[in-house]
């Protein structure tokens, strides 16, 4: 049975940083996207980065720059590097795997990790 479990959220000020921490257990193709998203309050769940299985990176507008993703294959850790992060990436961040011929709500998803971001 697969499971996905983020780590690293918490607190932190304006202009600061943080890493998300993303561990895999049981079998995930190699195919599989990986990718991270958020939800704010009241608020829909967005998308915020993704990578393929080739390493090749996908970011929304709102972090491009400012965040990056990278992921431990030999380990099966996905990571969410956070920079010079806003009151506005406050949000309950997921990390998720999906199939490259499916899409992200029916793939599998972590419980979620809390950023506040405070100014």
């Amino acid at each position: 049975q697969v499971q996905l479990v983020e780590s690293g959220g918490g607190s932190v000020q304006a202009g600061g940083s943080v890493t998300l921490t993303c561990a895999a257990s049981g079998w995930i193709a190699r195919s599989y996207r990986r990718g991270w998203f958020r939800q704010a309050p009241g608020t829909e769940r967005e998308w915020v980065a993704s990578i393929d299985r080739d390493g090749g990176t996908s970011y929304a507008d709102s972090v491009r720059g400012r965040f990056t993703t990278s992921k431990d294959n030999a380990n099966d850790i996905l990571y969410l590097q956070m920079n010079n992060l806003e009151p506005e990436d406050t949000a309950i961040y997921y990390c998720a795997a999906w199939s490259p011929q499916g899409t992200s709500e029916l793939g599998y998803w972590g419980q979620g990790t809390q950023v506040t971001v405070s100014s």
